[in-house]
């Protein structure tokens, strides 16, 4: 499988992918709680390009690990 990154890099990804420190997050669309606007609204990852992003993702019966 080939998977192709946004700065047109080529790279050959192995299924099961594991991300590394290293690699981008794939782009996606999500809602979430706007805290300013007090509503939930729909987000994409590549409006942030070029920021400083931290992705928070937890289970979905918040079972700890």
């Amino acid at each position: 499988m080939e998977f192709k990154r946004p700065d047109d890099i080529l790279v050959d990804c192995v299924l099961p992918f594991c991300a590394q420190t290293t690699d981008f997050a794939p782009l996606f669309v999500a809602e979430a709680y706007d805290n300013v606007e007090k509503k939930i609204k729909e987000i994409r990852l590549e409006s942030y390009r070029g920021k400083w992003v931290i992705l928070f993702f937890y289970a979905s019966d918040f079972t700890f690990v």
